[in-house]
This record gives C-alpha cells, sequence and structure tokens, in this order.
C-alpha cells in the first residue's frame, strides 16, 4: 500500500506530497467536490476504476494526518489531540459517499470485485488506527487530564467515547493479541462483503415470470408494476415478481393462485440458503465464530456483552426482558389471528390448514370481514409524490423546512429517477441543505429502504451544509400513471425521511457527534410515522390517483380502527430475528449449525408455524453484511418505546402533533442535538421523565403486563 510503513506510520516527503495533490486532480473519485450548494458529489463523472486509487492515496493521507497528532511535541489537549483528529480524513468521508452509492444503489459484478479487493485494504487501514499506541497515549492523556474537567458536556462526551472507542478496539491487549485482533477484522471484512453480495446474487437471480393466466387476484396497481418490471428484465409481455421484499409482500396479500404464493415465499425466504455457492450458513458461522474469539480477546463472555455496553440497554440482560416481556402477548395475538383466518378459509370451502404463504392472502380477507377494510382500496390514495409533499409539509411545520425542487442537470445524479430539492428555513430562507431521493427498485440496487448522508453538518471549522438522501425499493408505476404504494411502505417512507430530518437538522460542532447510538437513533424516525395519520396529512395529501378527491372520512375511520390489525403478525415476525440475532451473540458458537439452530430456537420460544422470522438468519444483511445492527436488532423495539411514548405526549398536548412547544422540543432535545447529549439524558429533557413500557404495549393493543 503506497506511503505506508509495516508499523502502521506513514512516511510522506515532499514529492510524495506533490503527487498526491496531483492525483487529487486527475483521479476522479478523490477530486473535491465542485458546483452548487458548497459543493455535491460528482455522480456524473467518476469512475469506478479511480476508487482503489483513491483509496490508496486518501488512506496514506488520513495517516500522516494522524501522524503529524501523534508527533506533536506538546503536552496532549482537547484542541491539539481531539480536534485534529476530527479534522482528519476529510478525503476519505468524500470518497465514501462514492463507494456506497456504487454498493448499495448501483451494484454490478465489477463493483463487487472492487468491493472485495477493498475490504482487507480497508480493514487494514482501521487496524492501523485503533493498534496505533501513540495516538492512543495522547487520547489516553486527555481523558485522564484535569482539562477534562473543564470541557463543556458534548466536548467531555467525544473525549470519553474516543478513549472508549480505542480500548474496545483493542488498544490496551498486548502486541500478540493485537495482531490476532486485527487477522480477525481482516477477515470478517471480507466475509461481510460476500455475505451481502450473495443475498444480492440471490435478488438478482430468482425472479418469479407470471403469464396473463397466472395473474388471478392482482389488483391493477400491482399487475402494472409486474410487467413494468418484466419488460425492465427484457421479459416484455410476461408480469415479474422480483425477489424483493416490495414485490412479494404484495403479491402474496392479492393472489389466489396458492401453488404460486407458495413459490415465491419459498423463494423470498430461502435467500443465501440454497446450498448453491451463494448459501451463507457457513459464512455465518464463521463470522459468529471470528466475532466471538475477538471479544474474548478484550476479557468479554460474549459478544453481545461487548456490543451493548455503550448502548442504552447497556446489557444482554435488559434488551431480552423487553423482548421477552411483548412476545407472549405477540404470539398469543397470532394464535387469534390465525384462528379468524382459518374460519375464512374453513367457510369459502378452501380445504386447507394455514400456511406461512396463506397469512398475508387470509389477513387481508379477515381485515375486510372485521374491519370492511380493503389494503387496495387504501392504495389508491397512496400515491408517492403526494406522500412525498406530506412529507415536506410536516417538515415545514414541525422543524422550519422548506423543500424546493433543484433543475434537472444542475445536480449531478446517479440515476436519472433521482430527483433533488434544496433544503431553506421557511421563516427565513436561510440555506439548510440538499435533499435527494431514489425511490424505485432496479438491478443492482440491494432491497429495503435507507438513509444516508454525503454530508453532514459541523461547525468548528465554519458552518457546513448537508447533504442527505433517502433511498427506497417501489415498484414504479407505469409510464405517465402515479406510483401506489401499500400503507405499510407509506409508513417506512416517513419513518426513513425521519432519518433524513435527524441529519439536516443538526447544530453538533464536531462531525464524529453526528453519528448515534443504534437503539436511540431508530426512535427519530420511528415517531415521525406518526404523522402519517394526522388530520392534514389525510385531508390534504391522500388524493384518490383517477377521481382526485380525498380519501373519505369513514375509510380513514375504518384505518384508525384497525390500527392494530395483524399486530401479533408484525411484531412476532420482528421479535423473532430480533431474539434470535442476540442469541446466536450470547453464546459460544462452536461449530454452529445455522439452520439447525434457527430451527430448535424458534420451537424452544413456540413460534407460529404459521409464520417466519421477517429476516431469517441467512439473508440477515442487518446483522452479517457488517456489524451495524449485529447484537442489536432489538434496538428497533427498544425505540419504539421512546416512541409510544413520544406520541402520547403530542396527543395530551392542547396543539396534539402540530403543536408549536412539543415540536420545539422535538427539534431541540430530540433531532437537533444528534450524538451530543446522553440519549437517556435528551429524552428526560424532552419528556420530562424516562420513557415506559406501557406506551408500546397500549400502541400495539395488548395487555399490559401485571408488575
Amino acid at each position: 500500500m503506497t506511503g505506508l510503513t509495516a508499523c502502521g506510520q506513514s512516511n510522506v516527503d515532499a514529492e510524495t506530497a506533490s503527487k498526491m495533490e496531483q492525483a487529487q486532480t486527475e483521479n476522479t473519485v478523490l477530486a473535491k467536490w465542485q458546483g452548487p450548494f458548497e459543493g455535491v458529489p460528482a455522480f456524473d463523472t467518476v469512475k469506478l476504476d479511480d476508487l482503489k486509487p483513491a483509496y490508496i492515496i486518501a488512506i496514506a493521507k488520513n495517516l500522516a494526518e494522524i501522524d503529524a497528532v501523534v508527533n506533536n511535541p506538546e503536552p496532549a489537549t482537547f484542541e491539539n489531540t481531539i480536534v485534529e483528529l476530527e479534522r482528519a480524513g476529510s478525503d476519505l468521508q468524500r470518497i465514501s459517499t462514492y463507494y456506497g452509492i456504487w454498493r448499495s444503489n448501483k451494484s454490478s459484478p465489477e463493483v463487487r470485485e472492487v468491493g472485495k479487493e477493498l475490504s482487507p485494504l480497508l480493514s487494514a487501514f482501521r487496524s492501523k488506527i485503533n493498534q496505533n499506541k501513540g495516538l492512543f497515549e495522547r487520547i489516553k492523556a486527555v481523558y485522564e487530564s484535569e482539562e477534562m474537567k473543564t470541557l463543556r458536556k458534548d466536548q467531555q462526551k467525544m473525549v470519553k467515547e474516543s478513549y472508549q472507542g480505542f480500548v474496545r478496539s483493542g488498544a490496551l491487549l498486548n502486541e500478540a493479541d493485537q495482531k490476532r485482533y486485527a487477522e480477525i477484522n481482516l477477515r470478517l471484512s471480507e466475509i461481510h462483503t460476500q455475505f451481502g453480495n450473495n443475498v444480492l446474487a440471490d435478488e438478482e437471480n430468482y425472479v418469479t415470470y407470471l403469464t396473463k393466466d397466472q395473474i388471478g387476484g392482482l389488483p391493477e396497481s400491482v399487475v402494472t408494476a409486474a410487467a413494468s418490471a418484466a419488460k425492465a428484465l427484457g421479459k416484455e409481455g410476461q408480469y415479474a415478481i422480483t425477489n424483493t421484499r416490495s414485490s412479494m409482500d404484495p403479491f402474496l396479500t392479492y393472489s389466489t393462485e396458492r401453488e404460486l404464493r407458495e413459490q415465491v415465499w419459498n423463494t423470498y425466504y430461502s435467500r443465501g440458503d440454497n446450498g448453491d455457492e451463494f448459501d451463507n450458513n457457513k459464512i455465518i458461522a464463521e463470522i459468529l465464530k471470528l466475532r466471538h474469539e475477538r471479544v474474548q480477546l478484550l476479557g468479554y463472555d460474549n459478544y453481545g456483552q461487548w456490543r451493548l455496553e455503550n448502548r442504552m440497554a447497556k446489557n444482554p440482560e435488559n434488551a431480552f426482558a423487553l423482548m421477552n416481556a411483548v412476545w407472549p402477548a405477540a404470539i398469543a395475538r397470532v394464535e387469534e389471528e390465525v384462528a379468524d383466518m382459518q374460519a375464512v378459509a374453513d367457510k369459502e370451502g378452501a380445504d386447507i390448514t394455514i400456511a406461512p404463504w396463506d397469512y398475508r392472502f387470509y389477513a387481508e380477507k379477515v381485515r375486510k370481514a372485521k374491519y370492511d377494510l380493503d389494503s387496495n382500496e387504501v392504495k389508491q390514495y397512496l400515491q408517492l409524490d403526494n406522500l412525498r409533499e406530506a412529507m415536506f409539509y410536516v417538515a415545514g411545520e414541525l422543524f422550519d423546512f422548506k423543500f424546493t425542487p433543484v433543475e434537472d442537470g444542475s445536480v449531478p445524479v446517479f440515476d436519472p429517477e433521482v430527483k433533488v430539492w434544496e433544503v431553506t428555513k421557511l421563516s427565513s430562507g436561510k440555506h439548510v441543505g440538499v435533499w435527494y431521493l431514489d425511490p424505485y427498485a432496479r438491478k443492482g440496487k440491494r432491497s429495503g429502504a435507507w438513509a444516508t448522508t454525503y454530508r453532514s453538518f459541523t461547525s468548528f471549522d465554519g458552518v457546513t451544509n448537508v447533504l442527505a438522501s433517502n433511498n427506497s425499493n417501489f415498484i414504479k408505476g407505469e409510464t405517465g400513471k402515479p406510483t401506489l404504494i401499500s400503507w405499510s411502505d407509506a409508513e417506512t417512507l416517513f419513518h426513513e425521511f425521519g432519518h433524513a430530518l435527524h441529519f439536516l437538522a443538526s447544530n453538533v460542532e464536531y462531525p464524529s457527534q453526528n453519528g448515534g447510538v443504534r437503539d436511540y437513533t431508530e426512535f427519530q424516525s420511528q415517531l415521525l410515522e406518526r404523522w402519517l395519520t394526522t388530520a392534514p396529512v389525510i385531508d390534504n395529501y391522500l388524493i384518490h390517483n383517477k377521481t382526485g378527491k380525498p380519501i373519505p372520512a369513514e375509510l380513514v375511520a375504518k384505518i384508525k380502527k384497525a390500527a392494530t390489525f395483524n399486530e401479533g403478525f408484525k411484531t412476532t415476525e420482528y421479535l423473532a430475528s430480533a431474539i434470535i440475532d442476540l442469541k446466536l451473540h450470547t453464546m459460544a458458537p462452536k461449530d454452529i449449525d445455522i439452520d439447525k439452530f434457527e430451527r430448535e430456537t424458534l420451537a424452544e420460544m413456540n413460534m407460529p408455524k404459521e409464520m417466519v422470522m421477517r429476516h431469517r438468519t441467512p439473508q440477515f444483511g442487518h446483522v452479517f453484511s457488517g456489524e451495524g445492527y449485529s447484537a442489536g436488532y432489538y434496538g428497533y423495539m427498544w425505540a419504539e418505546v421512546l416512541t409510544s411514548d413520544a406520541a402520547e405526549a403530542f396527543e395530551e398536548s392542547p396543539g396534539g402533533y402540530y403543536d408549536k412547544d412539543m415540536a420545539k422540543k422535538l427539534v431541540d432535545y430530540l433531532f437537533a442535538p444528534r450524538n451530543s447529549i446522553d440519549p437517556a439524558e435528551a429524552y428526560r429533557m424532552f419528556r420530562g421523565r424516562d420513557a415506559r413500557v406501557e406506551a408500546l404495549m397500549r400502541d400495539r393493543g395488548f395487555p399490559i403486563p401485571k408488575k
């Protein structure tokens, strides 16, 4: 690796520095961002071939910046050590934007090949930093200094987390253990990437094509989307059910072809588990083994203990306690739901026993029978463009944000279907940032929905604006017609927009505090989902795609009445994944057979046979294509306790969900501080007390456990 020595230090002389500066001009990935809005990513000119060379140069530069901090002859201080580290690595941050887009939104065999080469490179780089003894000693000196007591709370938090981050990454290990620690990280980086690639391969390789006589029961919107998907895949005249949730879910809900439902269900839930070259079972076993070995080097009993130490839950026991409190009520509700569905099937003379591929289909029939609520009828009022405008309205009311479309072509995008908006303050016109939206599914794009930033807000070296993005996988409607989405997808749209608002509302001084605690950062976005059912959104944005009339009050009443319908299914499929995740990471995973473990553990938990985990282990990308959610998928429910409790705070206020005082508290305490305030403290500042689990149980229509 150019510019690096064996011990992890860098030797960059004047000649090398000059070459690096020239490369920054010539390398399309490394080049500084130009254009409007303080500079934007050059998605239109970057070349994949430049990615790896850019990383090599940027890594060398970053290590040189770190050397300058380490070799400073002055005693370590907050300014000359912690703040200087905040300044370091700006090139790498820019590069990661392009890599993130190639990997998530525009993956291809060429991208995956480059990813395989980059994984060990980046792992080795991180190990060099984490095991830099001189750097750790300077951070430790600031952490233990008298100056530490004089710093602001956010600065103290940053120093503490920097110190603990190094300790948790092996800074106190002996040389032999550090070497093994780095080897483990290197191998994990390789197989995390392989895991994600395998799932993506199964999503691309398994498509169910239908003929006209096989689309029975499917609503017009689903048929149109399936026809468009088939056309895009070169199968015009057929109908494609792609191997993603947004395609699978409506098919299982409406198709009258039971054998095809079973086929589509099996295809989707077998991703990464087909016994072929893309099978993930052995990879998972190796990941678990390596993670366990690594934390044992640090003195922890298991990975979950290490992971949760700096989360709101603090330890696996607390996370299990929450999930175990909800689990019995969830599976009891599933039993009731299945009984209702079986009764419908029997009444129709179907002569079947409800199986997993029947659940959505018969649940929809029960919904119609119990609540006279037709999901497809609701869908006619859920136009993607209108929902986007509804989100903008909410952002204006709560955050004082205004979203103005940017003219096509004035800001580079990575796909023609990506649209861009400028974000300003509604009251003053002050520029805040830019928001990108990539809403549609396509080949090479990973499934699901997510939010990300290309540039985050900071103020320590002058104020920077925010470049935020939202990404979804909606099946695009027919040309000239609106894209219609389900109620669940509409909630997800608001959820992910909540993450974008979290980015845009930031007022932190230092870049590293734009991150967050995983079992807390989902809370803000989950809370934003609540505004979908507020009166201004319903009255002004839920408009029928053909008649142009607003959604009738009686249909809204049915939606609200059915709010907890199918809650057993939703809670159980999620909790099963979360519990399995934490169980896998709190055991000694010696010679583990993943399929067997999943099957036997779910049986011990009395998992209803009529359904499966939301993410079966061989396709659980949250947990095994990286470490972002590993031993942490429980965090969604931990955050939901906060969400339900905070929602009740709005409901109890004079102005409801648009109460100005509550909105100010929401922004000031829950969104703007990001990770500069302890999450528990921030929530108490908002609510005046800690959150209570009873609110969650009320939300889901579950009985509140007796204490």
